[in-house]
């Protein structure tokens, strides 16, 4: 029987085909793949080892990734571990005293930016309740630190931070005792500490009440950096896979030749393939494993990470293991089914198919209608991630289906120019596809980067707030709870005495009450007392002429019931008590009759005192029972760490002193935390992007290498081929960058929109712009070397 007789004999008297069908054939065409890609000689395995490398980067991404709730859940575990134990009473309620129970105060400071925990403690007996990581309680002069704040002060640059924590070190605190491994940590002993002087008693540690729910918002933020990170690393792994395509189809035509149908020959394809992906998980695996152990010394926007909490988890680990494989195998079938593979080459026809913009429409058009129809998300009702993150990955992935019709669409009708102009449109006229891929993950990267951007800018709002402080009138504020005598009235001058310090607005404030009996229905009148020097109480109340020695009753503004309330304590030529409910006798003063009534000014906190004024002259402060200091500090900021010198003469007064910096603006800290996570998170994905580029524009020179050879020998210029191959990256670039910006702009707009906001800012493209662009400049740069060593004779070369 011929040929011919075998296809019109009827199906079932046809000959079956010689060895396995179905399944077992798919098995085995697919291990044929394998062995053509582990035996493929030099040329094979350099192809194979640029898929390892790229698939392999992507993986180790995408296991970190995985990582994730892992790593979180730990943290917050050890930071509730150190919080005190909850008792009875609420927040501010103590601990009984027992044998067990430590007074501590909080003692946190910053240093040239960076926050530094800390906390003065006192034993109450013999078995102080010790926290976690800590194997001693400190005594009186002691501390234990955390190894980098060890690291920082035994350093140069901690010079200034040693003046400030004086305390001899006598150990340092465990890993479970801190957040993470760059965490700024100490506990330092006190034998001065009481219940008077602002220590709260406690009874131990570890605090397992869960934390606050994230606001819906947040929760869109986070859902949306999930997938702006995770996606284009998907979209570089489905380009990794079909490295060497254009090789891999003249060499699928000599199986032909051989007697391989269609289908046999795209599967032993797919096999290459999923040799590769498998030898990317491994190499993806050992970079995660050999990274995870230098993590810990890395510090990214003072984010680090312990090794130990890098565990993937195993079913997201399991999705990964199972998709990547699986998607190397169908984006090559995929790829096969445009390509002619006839025994006597790869049949193109001379130009493309032209490729068809419809469908590719339809992918962004229903990832936007997928937000439109998720409804308004507000804080009374849960937040259902599905749709957003659905809607956002359909708009990402169609802007990637939609760049090669473009690039397609743009290149076809250019034409003309220099000669490095000509030979790269040429290049991406006759195969736009590689370029296409080459920066599909850049294009990606910044319509996400763009969409978040707009999104945190129109949220922003909800989570700062104006304080009301102005920092032009001073920068920082202080408060001390010592009540020492004198020690208020010290602190004000030796603030004054501090290198940098221009001025301070300094006071010494006391409550005080009319004297006399009350029966037990009435509230005894009591306003505060406030004493400093002029310039100080013209800062808190509008004071025409003041000399030392002057009083002053100073109302509020508007308010006339509390102006009353003033008064009725404030009586001109009567006594006031000081100190009284303090345990001793108060302190009694005569308020002069001539002290005129003034009305507030608000001070540089945004706040506003009223009561009775007076200067040093009319009234001793280092006389005055149980004071408290508040200080207001100007100071030069053209000094060089003047901050810092001010915190280490606070520190010097009272190391318990609070010194906070003024601010015009204040930012929530859970919003702040995510926006940090984004900035480690655009960081890693932008280093794999580029590595990305940088392992496909290698590929592209590996493929082109007989070429560039070719046409060095005819008398091409190197300087010729270098710019053609930085015009055939840059014009997709361009058009790459256009489409990023339209669709970040329309996914941040429908984002916005589904949160019942408004746009803020059109123009926030710019900056991602710029950094794509620079990047793709300098992966172009860095593959330049390669490029030089492709273009010699010895590219001729064949066997």
């Amino acid at each position: 029987m011929t040929l011919l007789d075998q296809k019109k004999a009827p199906a079932a008297t046809r000959p079956r085909p010689p060895g396995p069908t179905g399944f077992a054939a798919w098995l085995r065409d697919l291990a044929l793949g394998i062995k053509f890609a582990a035996g493929g000689g030099r040329e094979g395995w350099v192809r194979t080892a640029l898929t390892a490398v790229g698939v392999g980067l992507g993986v180790a991404l995408l296991v970190t990734a995985a990582s994730a709730p892992h790593l979180l859940e730990e943290r917050s575990a050890r930071s509730q571990a150190r919080a005190e134990s909850a008792v009875p009473g609420g927040p501010d309620a103590q601990a009984a005293k027992s044998d067990t129970s430590v007074l501590r105060i909080n003692a946190e400071t910053e240093y040239r930016g960076r926050t530094i925990d800390g906390w003065l403690m006192r034993a109450d007996g013999t078995r102080p309740a010790l926290p976690p990581g800590v194997a001693r309680f400190p005594a009186a002069d002691e501390m234990v630190v955390s190894p980098a704040l060890k690291e920082l002060l035994d350093s140069s640059e901690g010079a200034l931070l040693r003046e400030r924590l004086p305390n001899r070190i006598t150990g340092t605190i465990a890993d479970p005792g801190l957040v993470s491994p760059g965490d700024l940590v100490y506990y330092a002993g006190s034998d001065t500490l009481t219940s008077a002087n602002g220590g709260h008693r406690i009874a131990g540690y570890g605090d397992p009440s869960e934390g606050e729910e994230m606001p819906p918002v947040l929760i869109v933020l986070i859902i949306m950096i999930c997938v702006v990170l995770l996606v284009p690393v998907a979209i570089f792994i489905v380009t990794a896979v079909r490295f060497g395509g254009d090789r891999r189809d003249r060499r699928l035509a000599a199986l032909r030749l051989v007697g391989t149908d269609i289908r046999m020959t795209r599967r032993i394809a797919a096999g290459e393939a999923l040799f590769g992906a498998l030898l990317g998980l491994l190499v993806g695996a050992v970079l995660f494993l050999v990274g995870r152990q230098f993590v810990g010394h890395i510090q990214m926007w003072n984010v680090s990470v312990f090794p130990s909490d890098l565990v993937p988890d195993l079913r997201l680990a399991a999705l990964v293991v199972v998709a990547v494989p699986l998607t190397a195998m169908v984006v090559t079938l995929a790829a096969l089914r445009s390509v002619v593979i006839e025994p006597l080459g790869v049949v193109r026809g001379g130009r493309n198919r032209r490729r068809r913009f419809w469908w590719r429409l339809l992918m962004p058009a229903a990832g936007l209608a997928v937000l439109g129809m998720t409804g308004k998300v507000d804080e009374f009702s849960p937040v259902n991630p599905y749709p957003i993150a659905g809607g956002a990955v359909l708009v990402l992935v169609g802007l990637a289906l939609l760049l090669p019709w473009l690039i397609e669409a743009c290149v076809n009708r250019l034409n003309g120019g220099p000669v490095p102009w000509q030979l790269a449109i040429r290049r991406l006229q006759l195969s736009s596809g590689a370029a296409s891929r080459a920066v599909s993950g850049i294009t990606v990267a910044v319509a996400g980067a763009v969409a978040l951007q707009m999104l945190f800018a129109a949220v922003g709002d909800e989570f700062t707030r104006m304080t009301g402080q102005d920092p032009s009138r001073a920068q920082f504020y202080t408060f001390s709870e010592k009540v020492e005598p004198g020690a208020a009235n010290r602190t004000i001058e030796q603030f004054k005495a501090t290198k940098g310090v221009k001025r301070v607005i300094g006071k010494v404030e006391v409550y005080v009450t009319r004297p006399g009996k009350f029966s037990g229905d009435d509230v005894r009148p009591t306003t505060s007392l406030i004493v400093g020097d002029c310039g100080t109480l013209r800062e808190l109340a509008r004071i025409d002429s003041c000399k030392d020695g002057d009083t002053f009753v100073v109302h509020p503004r508007n308010d006339k019931e509390m102006s009353n309330w003033v008064d009725q304590t404030a009586r001109k030529g009567k006594e006031v008590e000081i100190g009284a409910g303090l345990g001793g006798k108060p302190m009694r003063w005569t308020l002069p009759a001539d002290s005129p009534t003034v009305t507030v000014r608000r001070d540089p906190m945004g706040e506003d005192s009223w009561g009775i004024m007076a200067t040093t002259g009319a009234i001793d402060p280092t006389t005055l029972p149980g004071a408290m200091t508040q200080s207001q500090i100007q100071v030069d900021q053209s000094v060089p760490d003047v901050a810092e010198y001010v915190r280490n003469t606070a520190a010097r007064i009272d190391p318990a002193m609070r010194v906070s910096s003024l601010t015009s603006v204040a930012r929530d800290e859970k919003y702040a935390s995510v926006q940090r996570g984004l900035q480690v998170g655009a960081t890693l994905t932008l280093l794999l992007i580029a590595a990305a580029m940088l392992v496909s524009q290698l590929e592209q020179l590996r493929e082109r290498k007989r070429l560039l050879s070719v046409l060095v020998a005819f008398g091409t210029r190197r300087s010729t081929l270098g710019w053609s191959v930085l015009w055939q990256t840059a014009v997709p670039v361009v058009i790459g960058l256009v489409v990023a910006i339209a669709g970040g702009l329309g996914l941040g707009a429908a984002l916005i929109a589904m949160l019942g906001k408004k746009v803020t800012d059109w123009w926030l493209f710019l900056p991602m712009t710029g950094a794509g662009a620079a990047l793709i400049l300098l992966v172009t740069l860095v593959s330049l070397p390669s490029l030089w060593r492709m273009m010699r004779p010895e590219g001729l070369r064949t066997e």
